[in-house]
Parts: structure tokens; C-alpha cells; sequence
């Protein structure tokens, strides 16, 4: 790729950011625009009038085995270590989740070891020969008790599906365990950044190449008079091309957020599932998250729906053959690139996210 060409970033959320820096680094200057009204995406955080830090768009917990992007993001932010836990309450009671020997012993009155909790699991599962839907995952691993009592509700209420609509995968991200380990995820690298999510954004765009625009839609960019050698989209794909072929289906969230001015602590964890209670699927407790000490503390309650910002690319089989259509158009873009949960319809965890976007990046250099 030429020297010092102009290139336009849509999105300042993880995808757009790191595409920004790595792309200002070897010279290029770079306009990084965004809808809202502050960078970070999704993970943007910001202390509330009480003082709390708080995750805005529900919470966004780093995890990664990825030691390569530990280090790549560990030039932009300090560290909190943090080790995700969360309970799922079924009929009023915690329990350990994802599933563990500890559930097992708990909700049933058992006294399971190991190798108990693995001809538990043998036992009661519905063994599936092919395994294509959310409910085939669960089944062919855990049986229907655990699947009614931890996966069945939680779902139709985060998706508006029932298992058996989903796709396999989304089951297959949660383990079953039979050891009582009750970390919510066991990679290598689990911290938090130690100052924000904001702050490690701030890092990540302040290059003297970089300007950055918020509050401000792409399309009003393109239509002026400023001129530029590559975009880099990290929009929704069909929102690109003015929804073509018909808009791709996304689950969306609302947040309600509460401040407890006469309580410590809420939870015993950072994360409450309510698989089969209340319209909300789970309440976050920050001050686990951040490690951040008050006397006072903040909560978010998620309530999926099917309207607002687009959060969940929905993972069924039709969906896939309407981005492919998209899809065709984007891989004939020789002036676009596109990347992120978003434009690529792919269920990306942050880490993945700043993968992909360094693989972008490399990508947009090679060309000549």
C-alpha cells in the first residue's frame, strides 16, 4: 500500500481503533468517525454521579488465550486481575454456572466426585448423533432437568428463540464441568483495565495521525468534499449497502441501571443469571468487575429485545444465506475493508475482535 494515504475508520469501538493506531503507525493518516458520542464501542465505561465505574452497554469482561493480544493491548492500559464468576438462580436459590460438580451436588443433595459428576452427566444426557441446534448441545450433554432448569428460559428470553431455532454454537460457547472450578472462563489472560475502558481507548487513538470525529454519520463524511483512498467499515453490512437485499436480524439490549446508596454490595458475584424469573436475563454488579472500593454500589439489569442498537448477530441458518449475499458485494470492494462483530455478522469476543482487526490491517498493507 502507498505512503501516507487517507483512509476512513467507521466505528471507534474495538475493530475501528485498532485499525486506526496500526494503520497511523506506519504513517497513514487516519479519520476515525462514530454515531455516538464517545469511543470505546460497546465496552465504553464511565464513573456514574455516584462515583462508580460502570460498564454503559451491560458488562464486558476481557478474557484471552491470546498472549500476542494481551501484550498488544497491555501498551495501552495497566491491568486489574479478575476472574469472572457467576450464579444462575433457579427456584430462588445460586448455583454455580456454568454447571460444576458443585451444582450437581447442590441442587440434588449429592455428594458427587469427579468421576461421580462424569457418569452423573453420562446418565442423564440425550445423546444426539447430530448435533445442529442450541437444544442438541445442551441435551446431548447435560440432559433436560439442567437443560429446563439452566438453558431452556434463559435463552427464549436473550434471543427470542427457542434452542432448538439456534445454531449450535451459541450453547457450545457455555462448558459443563465436572470439577468445581466456578470461573466463568478459563483462559490464560483475565483482567480487567485497571483504569477503564475509556482510557484504554483514549491510548489507543491518540496518534498525531489519528482525528477522530464523533457524533457523526459516515455517510455525511463520504458526501463531503474530503476524499479518501481506503475505508475501513466496522458498521452493520447491510446498513453499508442501504439494506439491499433486506435488513440482517440482530438482538438488541435495553439496561437499567440502579444505584444503591445504602448497601456495600449487592451480589456475592459479579453476575447473576435469572434463567426462569423476571423479564431481565441477569444482573452485573461493577465493583466486582473493577475491583474498585465504595460504600455505596451500582447495578445494571439486561433486558433483550428485538429493537435498538444492533448487539447480536442471531445465528440461524437463514441469516447466514442473507449476509452471504452481502457478503458477495463486500469481497468485490477494492476500496473497503470490512471487520467486526457488525460488518462481518460474526459473534466475536473482544479479543477476537482486536485479532481480526490486526489481521485487516496486514491485509490493507499488503495491497499494492
Amino acid at each position: 500500500m502507498e505512503s501516507m494515504q487517507n483512509i476512513l475508520i467507521v466505528g471507534a469501538g474495538f475493530a475501528g481503533s485498532v485499525c486506526a493506531r496500526e494503520l497511523a503507525e506506519v504513517g497513514h493518516k487516519v479519520l476515525v468517525v462514530d454515531r455516538r458520542d464517545h469511543s470505546a464501542g460497546n465496552a465504553f465505561d464511565l464513573k456514574d454521579e455516584h462515583g462508580i465505574l460502570i460498564h454503559q452497554y451491560g458488562p464486558h469482561i476481557f478474557h484471552t488465550n491470546s498472549e500476542r493480544i494481551f501484550n498488544y493491548l497491555s501498551k495501552y492500559t495497566e491491568w486489574y486481575q479478575y476472574e469472572h464468576r457467576v450464579r444462575g438462580v433457579v427456584d430462588g436459590k445460586e448455583y454455580p454456572f456454568p454447571i460444576n460438580r458443585d451444582t450437581l451436588n447442590q441442587l440434588y443433595s449429592l455428594d458427587l466426585d469427579e468421576k461421580g459428576a462424569a457418569d452423573f452427566f453420562e446418565k442423564v444426557r440425550e445423546p444426539r448423533e447430530l448435533v445442529k441446534t442450541s437444544e442438541d448441545v445442551v441435551l446431548n450433554s447435560v440432559g433436560r432437568d439442567l437443560y429446563e432448569k439452566f438453558f431452556l428460559n434463559y435463552t427464549k428470553k436473550q434471543w427470542g428463540l427457542d434452542p432448538s431455532q439456534l445454531k449450535a454454537g451459541v450453547a457450545a460457547r457455555i462448558p459443563t464441568r465436572t470439577n468445581t472450578n466456578d470461573r466463568y472462563f478459563t483462559d490464560t489472560f483475565q483482567a480487567m483495565p485497571l483504569h477503564g475502558y475509556a482510557v484504554m481507548f483514549e491510548n489507543l487513538l491518540n496518534h498525531p495521525n489519528i482525528e477522530v470525529q464523533l457524533s457523526t454519520e459516515f455517510k455525511d463524511v463520504l458526501n463531503s468534499s474530503r476524499e479518501f483512498d481506503h475505508i475501513v467499515y466496522t458498521g452493520p453490512i447491510d446498513a453499508f449497502y442501504d439494506f439491499k437485499f433486506g435488513h440482517l436480524p440482530y438482538r438488541s439490549l435495553r439496561f437499567e441501571h440502579e444505584h444503591l446508596a445504602d448497601q456495600e454490595w449487592y451480589q456475592s458475584v459479579g453476575t447473576v443469571n435469572y434463567p426462569n424469573d423476571f423479564e431481565f436475563t441477569r444482573i452485573t454488579e461493577f465493583k466486582h468487575l473493577t475491583g474498585q472500593q465504595a460504600t455505596s454500589t451500582s447495578i445494571v439489569r439486561e433486558y433483550p429485545t428485538a429493537e435498538g442498537d444492533p448487539y447480536y448477530p442471531i445465528p440461524r441458518d437463514e441469516n447466514e444465506i442473507l449476509f452471504k449475499k452481502y457478503k458477495v458485494l463486500a469481497d468485490q470492494e477494492e476500496r473497503v475493508t470490512f471487520v467486526g462483530r457488525l460488518a462481518e455478522y460474526r459473534y466475536y469476543n473482544m479479543d477476537q475482535v482486536v485479532g481480526a482487526a490486526l489481521n485487516a490491517v496486514d491485509k490493507i498493507l499488503e495491497r499494492k
